[in-house]
């Protein structure tokens, strides 16, 4: 937050020798500033929670590898269906076939190196997607559900609020207010007012992504599996820059 405190050009005449010559029209008086920061916030519980799920399988070739995911797959979309979750919230995001090598045999003292030349020993298919949950209510139980029918692979939740637009309203008036609050107090020690603002910028800050949820903690997972979404806070900042005047 700072304050630019500028000295007025004063339109007074100028004397040369016996003569007065007026000052020139184009000396306006500089213009005295003041530029602030002011922030809003609002917390109010999440509306949505967005996962990223997966199933990987393994076979001794690919075809046999890509067989079992998509049976696994077809049952986790058939439970998310019956879940509730509609076709336009589930979206894939990585569909990966890729070969499994063989690895060299651990180094033993004191016995000769061998060349190792690794060599395929099967293939693994990862099947990724992401799900948007409006029910969270049911999150726990949904959760439980996918695991149930085969996924093996989960990235993480994230919370979010569907339409924030009127919080954050709230929280931009929050800000204004904050920001002209500031103004006033600092414009009065130093002797002079606030005037109308001559520019006003607003940024917002999203919230903290949450902790990750790995692949450990779903497979340990009971049912159901326990989820707290707790709260967003949506912040705004408002950055006005007010022009100063002298009090009267």
């Amino acid at each position: 937050m700072t304050i630019r405190l500028r000295s007025l050009a004063l339109a007074m005449p100028l004397l040369i020798g016996s003569l007065t010559v007026p000052a020139s029209a184009d000396d306006k008086p500089e213009m005295r500033t003041i530029s602030v920061t002011g922030t809003g916030r609002v917390s109010a519980p999440p509306t949505t929670a967005e996962i990223n799920i997966g199933v990987i399988t393994q076979g001794a070739t690919a075809k046999e590898a890509l067989a079992a995911n998509t049976e696994s797959m077809t049952a986790l979309q058939g439970v998310l269906k019956e879940s509730g979750v509609a076709s336009k919230d589930v979206q894939t995001t990585q569909l990966n076939v890729s070969p499994q090598y063989s690895q060299p045999a651990p180094f033993q003292p004191g016995q000769p190196q061998k060349e190792f030349v690794p060599r395929i020993v099967g293939y693994q298919v990862q099947n990724t997607v992401s799900i948007t949950a409006r029910d969270l209510a049911k999150l726990g139980t949904l959760l439980d559900a996918v695991v149930t029918a085969g996924a093996n692979q989960m990235n993480g939740i994230t919370f979010q609020i569907d339409k924030p637009e009127s919080l954050l309203d709230v929280a931009r008036k929050q800000a204004m207010a904050d920001a002209k609050q500031k103004a006033e107090l600092m414009a009065g020690e130093a002797g002079v007012v606030v005037g109308l603002p001559i520019s006003i910028r607003d940024e917002i800050s999203a919230p903290p992504a949450p902790p990750m949820m790995g692949r450990a903690m779903m497979s340990m997972a009971k049912s159901p599996v326990p989820i707290a979404g707790g709260e967003q806070e949506l912040s705004v900042n408002v950055h006005i820059v007010y022009e100063l005047k002298v009090a009267k």
